[in-house]
């Protein structure tokens, strides 16, 4: 292979934060994919955040919020690690639904003070980026599988 393939296979595709060429033969793990390090990151916010909540909310909105964090990497890992492609693009929707249950647990937690509208902001804009990945994955992924 040319130096210049190499260099080519090498640079991770933006919006889907998965090597260029051939999808799965890149692939080889889900720590491979750029998005599951951007939602591994986002649970580490989400649980940094979450520990300034009121001491009444640790059973309540912080244990939902870091949940759904974490149900969006497991769910990528989970599904990446299946056979098939379909089953794969099922974990990724399940994946981009506890996005969209973290986006609505922030918009709570800003609705009740325990977040200012800095840290609101950067959280939607971490969860829209993880979002469009997910979504630029979904239809690479749907692509190879034929749907």
């Amino acid at each position: 292979m040319s130096r210049r393939r190499r260099c080519e296979e090498a640079i991770r595709d933006q919006e889907t934060g998965i090597r260029k060429g051939k999808i799965f033969m890149g692939i080889r793990s889900y720590q491979d994919l750029e998005v599951w390090h951007k939602a591994m990151d986002l649970v580490v916010l989400c649980y940094k955040m979450s520990n300034g909540f009121p001491r009444n909310e640790v059973y309540g909105l912080a244990s939902q919020l870091q949940r759904a964090a974490v149900s969006i990497p497991a769910n990528i890992a989970e599904g990446r690690e299946r056979q098939h492609s379909r089953e794969f693009l099922q974990y990724l929707s399940i994946a981009y639904s506890s996005l969209a249950e973290l986006e609505t647990h922030i918009h709570i937690a800003r609705r009740l003070g325990y977040i200012d509208e800095n840290k609101f902001s950067e959280m939607v804009e971490k969860t829209a980026e993880i979002g469009k990945m997910l979504n630029g994955l979904r239809k690479s992924v749907a692509k190879t599988a034929g749907t």
